[in-house]
């Protein structure tokens, strides 16, 4: 079985696009696929993780992932490399969310279609629909309850990537009820970890900033500049999940513990 790192550059692109087990998906919608998209590619959109994590409504939410795949055509024996508009923004979610339906080989390409030196392909493309079965992994989306039973273990990171103010709790969203941060959790402002929109550090960088951590999972207001954080670490190498119900869930239940 081909390997597939988390994270592709254009480069391993242009290497591998003509693998026959290679399924290239455009998370940007279908109109903006049909007006330019990378060669070979097929539109695939797949959402983002929810804001609230209830292990219910993940296993809910996970089949009906797997149906969107099924209706594209993804198998799920392939290696599915997802890209957006070149920020990060829409293909991490839309990779966790490919993992959470059970896919297994999913990669994110580093500068989306913004970083394509070729010229687009446009127009509509088949879809042709496929039946298989996803075994979701419920455990590719953090949850609440999760990081509660994991505050007091050492494997796991917990990374804050808000503001300085945000971690605190010296300032904050008016729309969450309590401000400060989860018990343990680090702290490192999501900018410290790119360049450029959509271009992280190199991995040295990263590990730098990071260290030797085994695990982590990464978390902001509502999970956008997490993903991004998590997108990096994946690029360094780093096993990193997003805890996308971030601080606008845990903030909202009382029996969850704070620090300031």
């Amino acid at each position: 079985m081909s390997e597939l790192p988390p994270v592709v550059d254009v480069t391993w692109l242009q290497q591998h696009l003509a693998d026959g087990d290679l399924f290239l998906g455009d998370v940007r919608g279908p109109n903006a696929h049909t007006r330019g998209h990378i060669p070979g590619s097929k539109p695939l959109v797949l959402g983002s993780p929810p804001p609230m994590s209830d292990r219910a409504m993940l296993e809910a939410l996970a089949p009906e992932v797997g149906l969107r795949l099924r209706r594209h055509g993804v198998t799920g024996e392939e290696r599915l490399v997802l890209y957006d508009r070149g920020d990060g923004v829409g293909a991490m979610p839309a990779a966790q969310m490919a993992e959470l339906a059970g896919h297994r080989r999913v990669a994110v390409l580093l500068g989306g279609i913004a970083a394509w030196p070729g010229e687009p392909e446009v127009g509509a493309v088949e879809l042709r629909p496929v039946k298989t079965t996803f075994e979701p992994r419920l455990n590719a989306v953090p949850t609440r309850d999760e990081l509660l039973s994991r505050l007091e273990d050492d494997t796991l990171t917990i990374l804050d990537v808000r503001t300085d103010a945000e971690f605190s709790g010296k300032q904050g969203y008016p729309c969450d009820p309590r401000q400060g941060r989860i018990p343990g959790a680090r702290h490192l402002h999501v900018q410290d970890l790119f360049v450029a929109p959509g271009r992280p550090l190199d991995p040295d960088g990263v590990r730098a900033l990071v260290g030797g951590a085994v695990e982590i999972v990464t978390y902001c207001h509502s999970g956008s500049r997490s993903a991004l954080a998590t997108l990096a670490l994946r690029a360094a190498g780093y096993d990193a999940r997003n805890y996308a119900g971030s601080w606008h869930e845990w903030s909202r239940h009382d029996e969850l513990p704070i620090e300031r």
